[in-house]
């Protein structure tokens, strides 16, 4: 795969894939990231700083992970995903939707906040998501989202490079699927520059966006707050 697709085609590729590894999508996660990932979703889910009780939405759920930490934590979630595969395969008592992200079955102004883990560059268009989550959020509701970063560091860029292209393919391909494996190091480019992102989140009407790196710059995670 030397393209990347988009559009319709990106958004078919993407549902398909994940429908196929979700089965073993958890644990190839935890030995990829040497359960990095466990941290990066609980300092998620204390970014949002909202009180005990409020209803989240997770987006890109996936099997329910950031959903029970969101339970941990005392908060309200509700998963959404749009593949059937990963819901099929949830571990999580959380209420879970199968929907678009880009077109939430919900009121505006419904949902105190948002968490997404690892799927911006999966969406086929990001403006539309921001605009999206900020018709649902209520004004002064929170979100928090994660993705892949790259490190500023040369050295930790250069070894990241190398473990995130070459080897995470390897342990893809002998626990799941090849060709998954291949196209999750290669989607890093979607994402934009992060000050795009960050003006993209403003002209959608929040406010306060941040953008902190993780693990030395191999994770993002960006926070805001909606207007009023």
């Amino acid at each position: 795969m030397d393209k990347l697709p988009q559009g319709k085609a990106k958004a078919a590729l993407v549902e398909d894939m994940f429908d196929r590894i979700a089965p073993r999508y958890d644990l190839v996660n935890r030995l990829m990231t040497f359960r990095l990932d466990v941290r990066w979703r609980r300092k998620t889910v204390q970014a949002l700083s909202l009180p005990k009780g409020s209803k989240i939405l997770d987006l890109a759920c996936g099997t329910g992970d950031m959903c029970n930490d969101l339970l941990a934590a005392e908060l309200s979630p509700i998963g959404v995903d749009f593949s059937q595969g990963m819901l099929g395969a949830s571990r999580t008592i959380a209420s879970l939707v199968r929907a678009d992200v880009l077109c939430l079955p919900l009121a505006e102004s419904s949902i105190d906040g948002v968490t997404c883990g690892f799927a911006l560059r999966n969406f086929t268009d990001l403006d539309s998501f921001f605009q999206e989550i900020s018709r649902v959020v209520k004004p002064a509701g929170r979100i928090a989202l994660l993705d892949v970063a790259q490190p500023k560091s040369r050295i930790l860029r250069t070894g990241h490079s190398l473990y995130f292209g070459k080897i995470v393919p390897l342990i893809g391909s002998a626990l799941s699927d090849k060709s998954a494996y291949r196209y999750l190091p290669k989607s890093v480019s979607y994402l934009p520059p992060p000050g795009e992102m960050m003006q993209s989140l403003k002209n959608s009407g929040f406010r306060d966006a941040k953008r902190q790196l993780l693990s030395g710059g191999i994770t993002q995670m960006i926070t805001a707050t909606r207007d009023f």
